[in-house]
This record gives C-alpha cells, sequence and structure tokens, in this order.
C-alpha cells in the first residue's frame, strides 16, 4: 500500500543502538511536544505528564535508574537524544477533572451552561475505574497508553527513530525523579533520536505482523 500513513507506520521500529552525536532539533521537539499536549483521552482527562529528559544531567539521572534491572534498556539512558518519561496520576480526582472542563469553557469548546452537565456527568467514567482508596491507577495508566501510541506515530511522520520501553524501574524513577513526578508515576518511557547504522541489529528488518484476517474484523 502506498499511503503515506502506511509508509510511516512501515518505517517505524524499535532502535536497539542510538548514534549518540545525533541530536533531535529544536524545530522537531516542539512538534513532538505540542503533539503529546494534542493526545486523546477518556472524557479528556489527561492524566499525564511528560517529562522531556534532554541534558547529560538529566539523561544520567535516568541512566542511574536501571540499577536493579532491566539494564538491556539502559544504554539507551545515554546514546539517545532525548528520553521522554510517560508518567500517569494513580489518584485522578474530581478536582483535577475541574481544571480540564474549566480549559473547555475557557477555550469555547464547552458551553458554559453545559459545564456542570460535563463535570458532573462525565467524571462518572473515572469514578467507575476508581476503588474505595481512590485508587484509579489502571485507567489513567490506560490513557498514558493511548498518549504514546500517538507519539510513536508522530516521530515516524517526522523520521526520528524511537524505542518504547516499559522495561524501567518505576519505584526507582520515583525516587530519582520525585520532585518532577510529584505522585505520578511512570512505568514506562520512551528513547528517541537516530540509529547507529551498521550496530542496530533491528534496522531495516521486515515487519512481522498478524495478517489483517486474524486481527480485523468486518461485519
Amino acid at each position: 500500500m502506498s499511503h503515506q500513513i502506511i509508509k510511516d507506520l512501515n518505517s517505524r521500529y524499535t532502535v536497539k543502538k542510538y548514534d549518540s552525536s545525533k541530536r533531535v532539533s529544536a524545530d522537531d521537539m516542539a512538534v513532538l511536544k505540542e503533539a503529546m499536549r494534542l493526545s486523546a483521552s477518556s472524557i479528556n482527562s489527561q492524566p499525564w505528564k511528560f517529562i522531556v529528559l534532554e541534558t547529560d544531567a538529566a539523561k544520567q539521572r535516568f541512566h542511574d535508574s536501571f540499577a536493579n534491572m532491566h539494564q538491556f534498556n539502559q544504554p539507551h539512558a545515554l546514546e539517545a537524544s532525548h528520553i521522554i518519561l510517560f508518567a500517569h496520576n494513580p489518584y485522578y480526582t474530581k478536582a483535577n477533572y475541574k481544571k480540564v472542563v474549566d480549559a473547555e469553557v475557557e477555550s469555547g469548546h464547552l458551553p458554559a451552561e453545559m459545564y456542570n452537565n460535563m463535570y458532573n456527568g462525565a467524571y462518572g467514567f473515572a469514578e467507575a475505574n476508581t476503588d474505595e482508596n481512590g485508587f484509579n491507577g489502571s485507567w489513567t495508566k490506560a490513557q498514558t497508553y493511548i498518549a504514546i501510541g500517538n507519539t510513536l506515530h508522530v516521530l515516524a511522520r517526522l523520521g526520528i527513530d524511537s524505542t518504547p520501553m516499559e522495561g524501567v524501574d518505576p519505584e526507582l524513577l520515583g525516587e530519582i525523579f520525585k520532585d518532577e513526578l510529584d505522585g505520578y508515576v511512570c512505568e514506562f518511557a520512551l528513547a528517541i533520536g537516530y540509529h547507529k547504522g551498521g550496530e542496530d541489529y533491528n534496522h531495516g528488518l521486515p515487519k512481522a505482523r498478524l495478517p489483517e484476517a486474524d486481527v480485523i474484523t468486518v461485519l
């Protein structure tokens, strides 16, 4: 198929070795950050923080978070151009949601007279996923996966390589980035940059996806 979207997705793959001498431009980073901000989420909850690590000092802190596990991902911490921590709020409250509804009215998206309907009604989706202790981290984490999916496609469109990493240590990240996370939890991160030619064994390999008939049903 020749459509540009399909070309983008066929070109995207998980990088195994980065060229540390190549940096993502400031212009591309500006596009990427705005694209992440525009990601979709249930009831427009936006229960996330995206922490972009671009300085050597910040990436070293991420490197240190691999002290106990998942060392196979550790080289990306210093070799990739940027690291993005995708963090979610495990105790998303109605007060958090109020900020979203306020923004919807301010932007003109939501008529002011519909404020209470949105604030009290739509929040029911969050309440349905909240336990007696106020924990709804499974739901907010799921929203953050929507954001990383959006981010991966944007990176492919920009010609920027990437490595999604569930292989991180949320507990140690929570300690090292305690101030930045401020109660949010990071259970996956994303390395971005440009692969190192000749040393990235995953580059250029054919896609391995199940056939359409196995995964898509049209009724």
